[in-house]
């Protein structure tokens, strides 16, 4: 039986700089979305320690997530385990039957624990090209205008 996949929430990009650069290219990156594209920051991202990032709203339904920083990340679990790689992110009815639906479909995947907020749970796997696909709960993160307000 597959995952229950309901939404698409966000693409992680990458925002690679030059040391010390860090603040000058999400400026510039944050500029690009704004002027450009006509697409604005979330300003209550969280702090992720060793990983500077910028959350763009896009419209209602999702946000591009834009990480920077060295790596691997502090939150790297391996060699090509680094939730700051390119990816998508897909949220699910339910994580935790997510997670062993891939365990009974012996799928390859690692888990992070507590990285955006205490309670989360996010699942990364890559596709057979080799494209980082991430899980994680529906209604449990700010990518959706819906659970922006209030939080």
């Amino acid at each position: 039986m597959a995952i229950e996949v309901l939404e698409i929430h966000h693409t992680g990009f990458r925002m690679d700089a030059e040391a010390g650069k860090m603040d000058e290219t999400m400026k510039t990156m944050e500029g690009f979305y704004a002027d450009v594209l006509g697409l604005h920051r979330d300003t209550s991202r969280p702090t992720i320690p060793g990983i500077p990032g910028l959350w763009i709203n896009v419209g209602d339904v999702g946000q591009i997530h834009l990480f920077g920083g060295e790596q691997p990340s502090p939150a790297a679990k391996g060699p090509g385990q680094d939730p700051t790689r390119p990816h998508i992110a897909l949220a699910v009815a339910d994580i935790r039957k997510a997670r062993a639906e891939l365990d009974r479909m012996k799928v390859r995947y690692w888990a992070i624990e507590g990285l955006v907020s205490p309670d989360s749970l996010q699942l990364f796997m890559d596709d057979p090209c080799g494209n980082m696909v991430e899980l994680h709960q529906i209604d449990t993160c700010r990518c959706t205008v819906r659970n922006r307000a209030g939080r």
